[in-house]
């Protein structure tokens, strides 16, 4: 099973994929996909759309892990994040890739027993989870893979 974790944002989307063998996972691929400030909203939504596309066909997942917005103090970018998300939902299900949700929180505790982790934290223990050689960066990226192991340690 290949597995499609995504940290949704406007400016930043991080993404990650493993695949799960027997009882371990495999590192397939990790990044994120830019979009430019000052290009029209619209256009950077439209961006994400073709490039989480692209990232589909070339992997085909079974199923993605897509991390939930939290509440921010700034609206303006929730409200962005809350958008982008929309458009990665709208993406995978074209795809027809199945979609499962979760909190930062419970991304956290799944990889480090610790709800309240730091990114640096996180990113140790994702390198130690999937046998890194480095740390995976940008953090975005490391938590899409941390949103993947997450979903393939959850009974669904």
């Amino acid at each position: 099973m290949i597995i499609l974790g995504i940290d949704p944002g406007l400016a930043i989307t991080g993404y990650g994929l493993i695949k799960v063998e027997g009882h371990g996972y495999v590192h397939l691929a990790h990044g994120v996909i830019r979009t430019a400030a000052g290009t029209l909203p619209g256009e950077r939504l439209y961006l994400l759309n073709k490039k989480l596309s692209q990232l589909i066909k070339t992997y085909r997942p079974s199923r993605a892990a897509v991390e939930m917005l939290f509440m921010s103090k700034n609206v303006k970018t929730a409200i962005q994040v809350g958008e982008a998300r929309g458009v990665i939902l709208l993406t995978l299900a074209k795809a027809k890739v199945p979609v499962v949700s979760f909190t930062p929180l419970q991304i956290k505790q799944a990889i480090t027993a610790y709800g309240r982790a730091d990114k640096n934290q996180m990113q140790k223990m994702v390198q130690a989870i999937l046998g890194l050689k480095a740390l995976p960066v940008p953090d975005d990226a490391a938590d899409g893979l941390a949103a993947a192991i997450c979903c393939a340690q959850t009974k669904l």
